[in-house]
């Protein structure tokens, strides 16, 4: 009898466990829900409690804000908030909430991604990275260099993951002919005291992990996220698309692919800070400052690039130094030492990518024109308003501000669907057409954008810019240096949890009152920090070119926290030295600008 009861309890106890593990898993399964009903829960006091026009924008920028870094629901939505709310709140009208989701950056966005589309479609970029790889050598170290360089390249240019996805398929191919050559000579002693052991099976966990944790509405990865293939590929290249399982190989080989895929993705985001398209980030801190100070132009295509080309170049350089010690060895020698025989595995990668580049052919037509739109495009943002002399723009008098940098990419974006794409003989076909550019445009940006936009403007409207200006007064106390440096390491961290796009969003409202507060030049701590919002170094969640890497296998989610913490480093240090150097003169930070507003009773801080 008393073993029945025992029995009996046992099982009871077991049913019971089941049932609250099933609730437990049934909460958990629906964490995104409680999130969604506590957040406006937590914040009901802004509006009951204080109840004015500055707490209700308060509420709408927190709300929107824990929405965007949990990501429970997707970010485009989130962005459509202030389209619901600003009006309930009278903040501001319906038609007006409305304006703020289409401007200037949505044009520029277009032109970019039509040139992007035909690059990609045509395979110039294939071209280009495998020129500059050829420029630089098979050694290791310098194949690297070369990969890094021509993935930084593109990113100025097109958005950073789709520079990934054009030159990361080229990277697999070359490391898998590598890792299947005999041992050769070395460049490089091992370094033991930060190698990682390798774990059997790890890369099947890698895949899965990726797949479960990566962002698919991060704004970024919308970006040519369809590779439209119409030129002929080498085998190599083909399998290189999906992601192989990496044979069992020295510490040594596995150590380079670590290197090769992680710089990969960093000089994507080192590439893309170099000119105002080359990221998300960049042009909606351009959008901005149109938005917000519309006497300012002192930030065009030009001297933007001034600014952030030699931060890129120092950044790239270092990064690629930093991983090289990190992961294959503390020998530079290589440096200064001259080419002697190559070895068995730098043949190896030498014939892979002579290959590949003979496999294209001769440049196509279509390459062509590409190519020479892609450069018209370049000249003529360089030229339109150059700043130490009268651009082209000047020969429209009557008309000074009407032309802008998106009047030039819409432009030219527009030749791509006008010009055919073969000759006479042929029916008549554009060089991109519709669909092709609807599937690398980023719409989930577009509509994130604008809710940044639209959230900026609310908060003009309500005064709760003018209260936050205030608040952040007292922090004119403090050296200058200090207080950008402070909202560098904060925006570099909060950018490896929240997408780059939501991060410059959120901060950009809160930064330029502080900068107004005072009395410090609004450029003076808002370039920096954009410049940080693209440091997302430490996950492949941080960012999608991150994410897109670490799915071949090759790395560990620790190899890219050790990795992106000196580049972390590197990368505030090269813009705070950047902008407090050439940066000052370049954009006259030293001083007020007429075009900000001077508030009553500011405390003045001289830089």
């Amino acid at each position: 009898m008393s073993k029945r009861c025992e029995k009996d309890d046992t099982e009871r106890m077991t049913e019971r466990k089941e049932i609250l593990q099933k609730l437990c898993k049934g909460l958990w399964n629906y964490r995104s829900i409680a999130l969604i009903v506590l957040t406006p829960l937590l914040l009901l006091p802004l509006l009951v409690v204080v109840g004015t026009k500055e707490a209700e924008c308060a509420f709408v920028l927190l709300l929107m804000a824990t929405y965007w870094v949990t990501e429970v629901i997707p970010l485009s939505m989130t962005a459509m908030l202030p389209a619901i709310l600003f009006p309930m709140f009278g903040i501001m009208k319906s038609s007006g909430v409305a304006k703020e989701y289409f401007k200037d950056f949505h044009f520029l966005l277009v032109g970019v991604i039509c040139l992007a589309t035909s690059i990609e479609k045509w395979g110039l970029h294939r071209r280009i990275a495998l020129r500059l790889v050829t420029m630089v050598g098979v050694n290791p170290a310098w194949l690297m260099l070369g990969f890094m360089s021509g993935c930084a390249f593109l990113s100025m240019w097109v958005q950073n993951t789709s520079a990934v996805m054009m030159v990361m398929p080229i990277v697999e191919a070359v490391l898998q002919q590598i890792l299947k050559a005999e041992e050769g000579g070395s460049a490089g002693e091992d370094n033991p005291n930060l190698q990682l052991d390798e774990i059997d099976g790890r890369i099947e966990d890698m895949k899965e992990t990726v797949s479960d944790r990566k962002r698919p509405d991060s704004p970024e990865e919308s970006f040519t996220c369809v590779q439209i293939q119409t030129v002929s590929e080498p085998p190599a290249a083909q399998a290189a698309v999906s992601p192989p399982a990496a044979p069992s190989r020295s510490k040594r080989d596995l150590m380079m692919c670590k290197a090769m895929c992680i710089g990969i993705a960093y000089s994507s985001n080192i590439g893309g800070i170099t000119t105002l398209p080359g990221t998300s980030p960049n042009l909606i801190f351009s959008e901005y400052l149109n938005q917000i100070y519309p006497q300012c132009n002192c930030i065009n295509f030009g001297n933007w690039l001034l600014l952030c080309l030699p931060i890129s170049v120092i950044m790239l350089l270092l990064t690629w130094m930093w991983l090289y010690w990190l992961f294959i060895g503390s020998d530079f020698r290589f440096l200064w030492r001259c080419e002697g025989e190559q070895s068995e595995r730098e043949k190896a990668a030498r014939k892979v990518i002579e290959d590949e580049y003979k496999s294209l052919g001769p440049m196509s037509s279509q390459e062509t024109f590409t190519a020479v739109v892609f450069l018209v495009m370049v000249l003529l943002w360089l030229t339109r308003s150059p700043g130490f002399m009268p651009g082209w723009a000047s020969l429209f008098p009557h008309h000074l501000g009407f032309i802008t940098d998106a009047t030039v990419a819409l432009l030219l974006g527009l030749l791509f669907f006008i010009v055919p794409a073969y000759g006479p003989s042929r029916k008549y076909e554009a060089m991109i057409s519709w669909r092709e550019f609807q599937a690398s445009m980023p719409w989930k940006v577009a509509l994130l954008v604008g809710g940044g936009f639209a959230l900026a403007e609310g908060t003009k409207e309500s005064g709760l810019s003018l209260w936050v200006a205030q608040l952040l007064t007292p922090l004119g106390d403090l050296p200058v240096l200090a207080t950008i440096t402070v909202a560098c390491i904060i925006v570099t961290t909060v950018t490896e949890v929240a997408s780059n796009v939501a991060t410059i969003t959120i901060f950009l409202p809160i930064l330029s009152p502080l900068a107004e507060a005072i009395h410090m030049n609004p450029l003076y701590v808002l370039i920096p920090t954009t410049l940080c919002t693209s440091f997302s170094f430490l996950l492949p969640v941080s960012n999608p070119p991150n994410a897109i890497v670490f799915a071949y296998g090759h790395i560990s989610i620790m190899d890219m926290v050790k990795a992106g913490l000196g580049v972390n480093v590197i990368g505030v240090l090269a813009v705070l030295f950047a902008v407090a150097t050439w940066g000052v003169p370049l954009f006259s930070l030293d001083t007020y600008p007429d075009w900000a507003p001077v508030l009553p009773g500011f405390n003045s801080t001289t830089p």
